[in-house]
């Protein structure tokens, strides 16, 4: 029988996302015996972070202030607004360099199965951040899963029944990659969305 604190604690570690009962009592232990101080670090990073950060009025990203340093910058193109799912993929899109405009962070996908519609994700709000008068384009970066898919194409509609435009991320053959070693509905979109040189 373990002390209800520490199966307190490995229940909390249970929150994380692929953390099982083994893992979460491996954390627990590792934590506790091996790592007190990274544990102290880890309670004292989660509490500052639970009482000072906040989600942007504008994108929707975590940040400390009410607006984010990206959406404050006069050095992004306002007129293109990309919207991603988390803020781990805006961040992925930000380390390529190749993107210079503004964000939006849904904060999930649309999956009726897990009760997240669009109130969920606040689309309202999306919209009327579209809607601005400056963006231009929007671009639809989500993933290319099911739910991904889905709600790329319900903010397409939603959009385009405003007059505005949107356009979504190309899939293809990853740079680098060799035809062999890529899977064949990889390759079928890539011919589908060929350009020309």
């Amino acid at each position: 029988m373990l002390p209800s604190t520490l199966d307190e604690l490995i229940e909390a570690l249970r929150c994380l996302p692929g953390v099982g009962p083994k893992s979460a009592q491996r954390m627990a232990y590792h934590l506790l015996q091996r790592d007190q101080r990274g544990a102290g670090r880890l309670a004292t990073a989660l509490q500052k972070s639970l009482a000072v950060l906040r989600h942007c009025e504008r994108c929707n990203t975590f940040t400390e202030s009410q607006i984010c340093e990206r959406c404050a910058s006069t050095q992004r193109d306002a007129s293109l607004l990309c919207v991603v799912e988390m803020p781990a993929d805006l961040a992925m899109i930000e380390q390529t360099q190749a993107y210079n405009g503004l964000y939006y962070v849904l904060m999930g996908r649309l999956s009726p199965l897990d009760g997240i519609g669009p109130r969920e994700l606040k689309l309202d709000k999306l919209l009327a951040r579209a809607s601005d008068g400056v963006v231009r384009e929007v671009i639809l970066a989500t993933n290319f899963t099911n739910e991904g898919e889905a709600t790329a194409h319900t903010i397409s509609e939603l959009l385009t029944a405003r007059g505005l435009h949107a356009s979504r991320l190309s899939r293809g053959v990853p740079v680098g990659g060799e035809l062999e070693h890529t899977d064949s509905g990889t390759i079928a979109q890539a011919l589908v969305e060929r350009r020309a040189l």
